[in-house]
């Protein structure tokens, strides 16, 4: 690969490591599933970087008990909560029209929020419940908050940012356009979980497609293998059977923390070597290199890029969502 973009971080960076030395005052973001794991870190190291961060959560009173001690801290009420659901419509909907009306644009958005792996469950007019809160939620929401992303570009005049949560587990499924929702095939959870995870890479090659001219692009994140609770639905035997954790519970000493975790989320909202750059996908502080089959665990496979199939999943979506960015 050629010119690939990289920085001087990596895997074992912590999201504090690269907000470090980053003067965000004035910036104004909003991350969702900023509550637990990885989200409530990356809100945070952005907050201490100077940020004003709304944490967008579904349990507004613990997103507001983890913003406390921070805001003490910092002597500055820089983390605030605002209800998100991103499995209703109109939660989204209330949530977009609750930001611009405020006025103040918005320079990042962090979609970090999702389920995995998840029992067959349907929300919404009957969306598959992996691809609807994982990409259908984040599309809807973003395309709703786009006249504050392009606020925020005006503001700065530069782009403002759309961070779009990913996985290594896209390599498991690509879109199926012939059944989004597994209405006439067999319900897999993982195979529902890949199609979500490349949905987010094709939505930031899709964004950046169409909203780079407004001021506006976006990257797909993986963040890496890290036990929270996006685990919640898998079964001890099974993590174990995988080996991110022992028989005791402990995570292999290959996961990252959370704070590492967050650490590729947070460049791709601020690191310079991204500056107007967009429609990629990163991890471990850098653009991923092509998955290859002697490394499985990392990369990025040919179809979570492809920019027919972002511009194809792009007209689906706003046709399901029933609103268009347009």
């Amino acid at each position: 690969m050629t010119d690939r973009i990289t920085s001087s971080f990596g895997a074992t960076s912590t999201a504090r490591d690269v907000a470090a030395g980053h003067d965000l005052r004035g910036r104004r973001i909003v991350v969702t599933g900023a509550a637990s794991g990885i989200g409530v870190e990356t809100a945070i190291a952005l907050a201490e970087a100077g940020a004003d961060v709304v944490m967008a959560v579904r349990d507004v009173p613990k997103a507001e008990a983890l913003a406390a001690p921070v805001n003490a801290r910092l002597a500055a009420p820089r983390l605030s909560a605002r209800a998100l659901d991103l499995s209703d419509a109109r939660s989204i909907a209330n949530f977009a029209a609750a930001e611009l009306e405020t006025g103040e644009p918005i320079h990042v958005l962090i979609n970090n929020a999702g389920v995995m792996a998840s029992p067959l469950s349907r929300v919404g007019p009957g969306w598959e419940e992996q691809f609807g809160v994982n990409h259908l939620g984040h599309f809807l929401l973003t395309v709703m908050l786009l006249p504050a992303l392009e606020a925020g570009a005006e503001e700065t005049h530069r782009p403002s940012r759309v961070v779009s949560l990913s996985s290594i587990g896209h390599r498991r499924s690509d879109v199926n356009f012939d059944d989004l929702h597994f209405e006439r095939r067999p319900y897999d959870k993982w195979e529902a979980y890949g199609q979500a995870k490349t949905a987010n890479s094709l939505f930031a090659v899709g964004l950046t497609r169409k909203a780079a001219s407004r001021g506006v692009v976006a990257n797909a994140v993986m963040p890496g293998g890290i036990m929270t609770a996006l685990q919640r639905h898998l079964p001890k035997a099974e993590m174990v059977g995988y080996g991110w954790i022992d028989e005791e519970g402990r995570p292999n000493p290959r996961m990252k923390t959370p704070e590492q975790g967050a650490a590729t989320s947070v460049w791709a909202a601020i690191g310079p070597e991204l500056e107007a750059i967009g429609g990629l996908y990163l991890e471990d502080c850098a653009q991923a290199e092509p998955w290859s089959q002697d490394k499985p665990w990392s990369g990025v496979l040919p179809y979570a890029l492809d920019p027919d199939k972002a511009d194809r999943l792009w007209a689906v979506s706003e046709e399901l969502v029933g609103f268009s960015a347009d």
